[in-house]
């Protein structure tokens, strides 16, 4: 065994630990862990599982070392809307949030379309959101057999329990989750694995792609109104790491002809995040960099905006530039 047969392995991985753990950074760390405990215990593999499937037993174990004892990420989907979008804004420390992900650290370039629509929908905001509301093996429980498809024979194996307890946890967390109000993700997703590799979608639809670009169109030239009419009657739009919530078209079009207004005149670099549309937002004609803007689509509508600001971190991890030079063509 040589460490390219595990490196191999690392996009998968570090899905699978961003979907344990809710954080891009905390992903990667884990994964660099996984990869040292295997090759620590590289003469250990007898051969009967195959490496894939041994390499994230090691890393689902390797996440429950990180989860036992944290507080959950959130997202702000617990939170209230705002009752008035000029009061004064609150941060919440970086551990509080979800992170957004790059579509290529976590989609294998080998797989094949099913299986990447399969791991598009696994790391939509919404889902990975939802899983963190589960007890940590229960959440890996349930990453493991609806995500990759692993029989519960598998994952008792892997996690060290029975049968039973494996099937008692998927029920618990299910129930969980329609508690929660989170089942439409879960449901997106079995969905996806039933219809099988004979019909999986594409990234986008025609009808999405028009509609980002429309977005876009929108956005740049601040046409507020032709923007909110782009979204969902329910939209949400969040602004990590502020506790900024809004929801409806009129709170989200009032925040952005009021306090938001300063985007006006913002530039837009596509990106793809959590397997959605994503865009590098720069203000002041590119000289600003202020935002990684995360969409969820819903259908035509846009279902969601979350602007992420901390540029510092998330533009080098996403391959975009600080600022953009004069006549730098934006997203069209």
């Amino acid at each position: 065994m040589h460490a390219s047969d595990l490196d191999r392995f690392r996009p998968a991985l570090t899905g699978l630990c961003y979907r344990m753990l809710g954080s891009l950074t905390d992903a990667e760390d884990a994964v660099q862990e996984t990869m040292l405990r295997a090759w620590k215990s590289r003469e250990s593999f007898d051969g009967r599982a195959q490496l894939s499937t041994w390499m994230h037993r090691i890393a689902t174990n390797v996440c429950l070392d990180v989860l036992s004892g944290r507080s959950p990420r959130w997202r702000p989907f617990d939170m209230r809307p705002v009752g008035n979008t000029r009061e004064e804004l609150a941060t919440r420390p970086a551990e509080y949030w979800v992170e957004p992900i790059p579509d290529l650290s976590v989609i294998p370039a080998d797989s094949d379309p099913h299986e990447q629509a399969v791991l598009r929908e696994s790391i939509r905001l919404a889902f990975v959101a939802a899983l963190q509301h589960l007890p940590p093996r229960q959440r890996a429980a349930l990453i493991l057999t609806q995500v990759l498809n692993w029989s519960a024979a598998e994952v008792a194996e892997s996690l060290d329990m029975t049968v039973a307890a494996v099937n008692s946890a998927l029920q618990r967390a299910r129930a969980t989750l329609a508690e929660r109000r989170s089942m439409q993700e879960l449901d997106r997703l079995s969905d996806l694995q039933r219809r099988g590799t004979g019909a999986s979608p594409g990234a986008l639809t025609a009808s999405q792609q028009l509609l980002v670009e429309q977005f876009v169109a929108a956005f740049e030239a601040y046409d507020v109104p032709r923007l909110t009419m782009l979204l969902r009657e329910d939209a949400t739009m969040c602004m990590p790491p502020y506790d900024l919530w809004l929801q409806g078209r009129a709170d989200i079009a009032d925040w952005l002809e009021g306090r938001g207004c300063g985007c006006k005149g913002s530039r837009l670099v596509p990106t793809q995040a959590n397997g959605m549309p994503a865009f590098a937002q720069y203000r002041n004609g590119g000289a600003q960099p202020w935002a990684l803007v995360v969409l969820d689509l819903d259908g035509d509508r846009i279902g969601s905006m979350t602007y992420f600001l901390d540029t510092a971190t998330y533009f080098p991890k996403f391959g975009v530039p600080l600022t953009l030079e004069t006549g730098v063509t934006a997203a069209r």
